[in-house]
């Protein structure tokens, strides 16, 4: 639980997102460091081409994922390991679900807003069972999905990598190991 799991947490993630990408199987469309031309289009609000979206580099897009994404979930506030787990769901599913996951890891009341009950819960339940029960519901969530046929196994297999790592990150302080 400290500020600097942010740029652990983030230099994880984006290893997972790669660089740019243009599927048409992915409703996306052009992405770049994770980032939906939508998304950076929003974040810096002028248009861009894919020229522009070609040349984002991953600094350019770390202010975005602190603000947008680490920030709603209150990364910083989560104990080590659940603040990386929470996070990449946010980032690949959204903040409101990736806040769900977190209190249906937690078995309270799934609102998708993360309040004082919320955070109370989170710093109370062993980090490690945490991990797992988050990992678990983004498993069933993605299984459910309409183009799991499509791209399910590499899902699965990043909430694995996901899970091992946010696993490794806590020790019996809830500090980065």
């Amino acid at each position: 639980m400290t500020a600097e799991n942010f740029e652990v947490s983030f230099d994880h993630m984006i290893k997972s997102e790669g660089g740019y990408v243009n599927n048409p199987f992915d409703k996306g469309g052009r992405t770049n460091w994770g980032v939906t031309q939508a998304t950076w289009e929003s974040w810096i609000r002028h248009p861009v081409g894919e020229k522009e979206m070609r040349e984002l580099t991953i600094e350019d897009v770390r202010p975005l994922y602190k603000a947008q994404y680490w920030n709603p979930v209150r990364g910083d506030e989560l104990p080590s390991g659940v603040d990386y787990a929470v996070f990449d769901v946010a980032v690949n599913s959204g903040v409101t679900r990736a806040i769900r996951f977190l209190q249906l890891g937690l078995g309270i009341m799934a609102d998708g807003v993360i309040g004082t009950v919320t955070m109370k819960h989170a710093n109370a339940m062993p980090a490690d069972d945490l991990i797992r029960a988050i990992c678990q519901e983004r498993r069933e969530y993605l299984q459910r999905l309409g183009n799991f046929d499509k791209f399910g196994k590499g899902w699965l297999l990043r909430v694995g990598r996901v899970e091992k790592t946010a696993l490794e990150m806590t020790d019996v302080n809830g500090t980065i190991s």
